[in-house]
């Protein structure tokens, strides 16, 4: 192979003199062009071993690049700007020197000025064997290299910030008098993807986006307060961050480490429902949720039978939780086919508990009840005689009828994992996570929490009750 001009060894030379030494970071970085298909891949939803075997790399390694992002995307899936090389051409360049093409001919070939093309032999070359020879491969990492710009995390630098974020994302649940309610004893967490599914830790965990939100009203005039919510799931999904524990993780509602991207997600039983009470009879006044008074309603399920019911105002997202006890000699007596249910949420003790809790409420706010098709509210003509709150019941296989719900069971399994023997935990020990949920503030309510829009509706009706008797 012919040897390079004495000037341009001589340029090759003073470049690499100016630059500061590259040390090898170990594990090569795969090509930006891969990863961004890799991610964009992993975005239809497919698995994770689907989308390495995509790109042509070892299910191995693509399980590694998606747990060390945290299960989200590391760069943006746009393609870069024109004005970089890509790899594809860098490949051309290394093609066409492997030829001894020169400068000028290389660059009419792909399309580049001659200087874009002089200036990445000299900087993008391999140079371990003591002299310059360009590769793709080597180029294209020297290139990633030389283009990263690192900048330390916010959290990282500000203490303050770091432990308003902290403390919010791993409280303890409190009784209103001020005394902490202990949670399950929980195994340490061996930084899997989730805890252990028995008895995961209970936390008061406000989301990223809630904690993001308040910043700006706890400390409306410093501007060093503020992170957005997406800084702190990756401070928390994204190893090597450093700003926080990755174990506050197990803090998070969902209690993953890895985000679960949106594609790859999906259903429930039904009961005997009359056609009086389907929700297409519900009052279209329910469906406009600036009027207080419907509710929506349904159980979260443990084990051995276990359960607790949960009612949601659908105007306030006020919540009440429901003590469901099992009736004496449950777990005593023999099973008996078409007998009296004695578990937790038999019917018989769900009308009775159920009727207790929308009792204790003002006339004027219970109205409806919209439930699922589980055969635990089949007595529900019953609870309409008695508490006069009239039940419907969603379509089958239709959670989204009942939103609200849906969304406070999702937040109450923070307290309340799967796999958990629900009936250990008292009534007061639901008023307290009641109570908690009903004092966090959310975003649908302006940042108010619940418990201050259900007292505002309150007095409203209290009002108008006495200006009309008046």
């Amino acid at each position: 192979m012919p040897q390079a001009p004495a000037g341009a060894r001589r340029q090759w030379a003073a470049d690499r003199a100016m630059r500061a030494p590259m040390r090898s970071p170990g594990r090569p970085e795969p090509s930006r062009a891969v990863l961004r298909e890799f991610w964009r891949v992993i975005a239809s939803g497919v698995t994770t071993v689907q989308a390495a075997e995509s790109v042509g790399v070892s299910a191995p390694v693509g399980i590694r690049w998606f747990r060390h992002a945290g299960g989200m995307t590391p760069l943006s899936l746009d393609e870069p700007a024109g004005r970089y090389l890509s790899f594809a051409e860098r490949e051309e360049i290394a093609l066409l020197k492997a030829q001894d093409k020169g400068v000028r001919e290389i660059a009419r070939t792909i399309g580049r000025d001659p200087g874009t093309v002089s200036r990445e032999l000299r900087r993008n070359a391999a140079t371990r064997g003591g002299k310059p020879i360009y590769r793709a491969v080597v180029a294209q990492w020297k290139a990633q290299q030389a283009a990263k710009r690192p900048k330390s995390a916010k959290l990282v630098g500000n203490e303050r910030l770091r432990e308003y974020v902290r403390d919010r994302l791993a409280g303890n649940v409190r009784r209103p008098d001020g005394r902490i309610v202990l949670g399950p004893r929980t195994p340490p967490w061996k930084r899997l993807n989730k805890p252990r599914r028995q008895d995961r830790r209970w936390s008061t965990a406000w989301s990223p986006e809630q904690i993001a939100h308040r910043l700006k009203v706890d400390f409306l005039d410093d501007e060093s307060m503020r992170i957005s919510h997406e800084a702190i799931y990756q401070s928390l999904f994204i190893e090597g961050r450093g700003a926080l524990k990755r174990e506050l993780v197990t803090c998070l509602r969902t209690g993953r480490a890895l985000r679960e991207p949106r594609a790859r997600s999906r259903n429930k039983p039904q009961g005997h429902v009359t056609t009086d009470v389907v929700l297409s009879e519900r009052p279209a006044e329910a469906d406009d949720r600036a009027v207080p008074r419907h509710w929506e309603g349904d159980l979260i399920i443990g084990t051995g039978r276990s359960a607790i019911g949960t009612l949601v105002e659908r105007s306030s997202r006020s919540t009440l939780l429901v003590h469901l006890p099992c009736l004496e000699g449950w777990g005593e007596k023999p099973y008996l086919k078409n007998g009296l249910a004695l578990g937790g949420y038999g019917a018989l003790v769900m009308n009775a508990v159920l009727t207790a809790s929308m009792t204790m409420l003002p006339d004027q706010l219970r109205k409806t009840l919209t439930w699922d098709r589980g055969k635990e509210l089949s007595g529900h003509a019953q609870f309409a005689l008695d508490t006069g709150t009239r039940v419907f019941f969603a379509d089958p296989h239709s959670p989204w009828q009942r939103p609200k719900n849906e969304n406070t069971n999702g937040l109450l399994r923070q307290y309340f994992p799967k796999g958990t023997d629900l009936s250990r935990w008292s009534a007061d020990d639901l008023a307290a996570v009641a109570h908690k949920l009903n004092n966090r503030p959310r975003k649908i309510l302006g940042w108010k929490t619940p418990a201050e829009v259900f007292d505002e509706q309150l007095r409203s009706l209290q009002q108008a009750g006495v200006a009309s008797t008046g």
